[in-house]
């Protein structure tokens, strides 16, 4: 079982090294960089009732209304991007010819594009003659003021509350629930003679103030995460838990001392079913190993598990192995003892190139001595304070793998606080599926900065 939980401890680990060499595609993350509406799509509309003028942003109604199907229609060249917190778009009444009957909203791509935005399935519109809001059918119902020329009204979603809303001259009018998960066009519609509306998309600034919408929005989101109240105690055990499972022991010190006037930490093993013996396991050893580690003395951290854990460094094409053997290496390079670091890497290196998963990073560290000033240079990332702390985490790791009542690896690869983040972003991973894959990414990193900055 042991050797079980020390192959998946160091194909771990080694991951993390191919993730930051990039050598390993790191997991997909959704970004904010998707292409945005830009202009008007000429293509797909009709082009009987209206005109689109050259600039691709302005749409004039140029012919006589007859009956409900003499709509002029107009998408927006892209569907609203999804992977934010809101979209939002605007139009400017520049005439509104002899009825007034113009409408801005949001379409699905099969959209008919001889009907008002509304009237169909899968369409929401806010009508300007009567300021109706239509959601997929041709009944409307009240919903904010009417607009005519000189007016400047703008239609969005946020996705965080899963809604459409709409303005009026700055103005929020108000929200709508959004039922719809596929993707959505901007689209802007004008059905009596000489009614002419231009679109700004965000080329220019919105006359709504749309970031501090934004704000507004995070700040509600904010107040909802503090509105959870979390004891004391418990915050202390899983602070506390996450120290001794990477051997900070002087640390546990000190923040023992500074919370002994407050609540004492929680037994983990109350809210968890584990005990606190788990994390205790090593502790000075562990402690004396990354200490070893992260100062640059493998020599003396190899002669330590030899010592103690011999079983660990047995197999000497182990990534345990693998990883101290190359931290040696980087030692010795950054150092200035090339020479010495060239005889170390023959004498070490070559049972690890004939292992795919290791020769990748074994010519990222024989790299290094390519480069006059290697910490510039692709393979600098090596010479980062976070290699040694791969390397430290990994023995430290597999010293807690050592210990009988071990029965999963991953209580030897993170803490109590790593597996709570992994849980928060799975659930906002899983939230954010049910609506469709809409909303911001998770970075967590983004989260904590804007908690910080509250």
């Amino acid at each position: 079982m042991v050797n079980n939980h020390q192959d998946l401890i160091g194909s771990y680990f080694l991951g993390l090294w191919k993730q930051n060499s990039g050598t390993q595609t790191p997991p997909a993350e959704d970004d904010e960089e998707e292409e945005a509406p830009t202009e008007l799509n000429t293509i797909n509309t009709y082009g009987g009732f209206l005109n689109v003028f050259p600039d691709k942003l302005s749409v004039q109604y140029t012919s006589v209304n007859l009956h409900g199907h003499d709509v002029g229609v107009v998408q927006a060249n892209r569907p609203a991007p999804v992977k934010r917190l809101l979209y939002y778009f605007e139009i400017y009444v520049k005439n509104a010819g002899a009825k007034g009957q113009i409408a801005i909203g949001f379409t699905a791509e099969g959209f008919k594009m001889r009907r008002q935005p509304g009237w169909e399935a899968n369409s929401y519109g806010y009508h300007g003659d009567d300021g109706y809001l239509y959601r997929g059918q041709g009944k409307g119902e009240t919903f904010g003021p009417t607009y005519t020329a000189g007016d400047t009204v703008g239609a969005g979603i946020n996705y965080a509350s899963q809604e459409f809303f709409f303005t009026k001259n700055g103005t929020i009018v108000g929200p709508v629930y959004k039922d719809v998960k596929g993707p959505l066009f901007p689209t802007i519609a004008v059905h009596s003679q000489n009614e002419e509306v231009r679109v700004n998309f965000g080329k220019e600034p919105f006359f709504f103030d749309l970031k501090a919408f934004e704000a507004q929005e995070r700040a509600k989101q904010q107040m909802m995460i503090e509105k959870m109240s979390l004891p004391q105690n418990v915050s202390h055990g899983i602070v506390r838990s996450y120290l001794l499972h990477y051997g900070y022991e002087d640390t546990v010190k000190f923040f023992d001392m500074a919370s002994k006037n407050s609540l004492p930490p929680i037994s983990l093993a109350q809210e968890n079913g584990c005990s606190e013996q788990y994390n205790m396991y090593a502790l000075n050893r562990r402690k004396a190993l990354r200490e070893l580690i992260r100062s640059g003395q493998i020599d003396e951290a190899f002669g330590k598990l030899c010592d103690w854990y011999p079983q660990i460094i047995q197999d000497d094409t182990s990534a345990t192995c693998f990883l101290l053997h190359c931290q040696k290496y980087i030692e010795l390079v950054r150092a200035g003892m090339l020479e010495d670091a060239v005889a170390y890497g023959r004498a070490e290196f070559g049972r690890f190139c004939v292992l795919e998963e290791y020769n990748n990073l074994v010519k990222d560290c024989a790299a290094l001595l390519a480069y006059e000033q290697p910490q510039k240079s692709r393979v600098g990332y090596l010479l980062q304070e976070s290699q040694r702390e791969i390397v430290a985490d990994t023995v430290n790791a597999m010293i807690l793998s050592t210990n009988p009542n071990v029965k999963d690896s991953q209580d030897c690869m993170h803490s109590y606080l790593e597996k709570l983040l992994r849980q928060l972003t799975a659930c906002y991973l899983e939230r954010r599926s049910l609506n469709g894959d809409q909303g911001e990414a998770f970075h967590l990193r983004s989260v904590l900065d804007r908690g910080n900055t509250g």
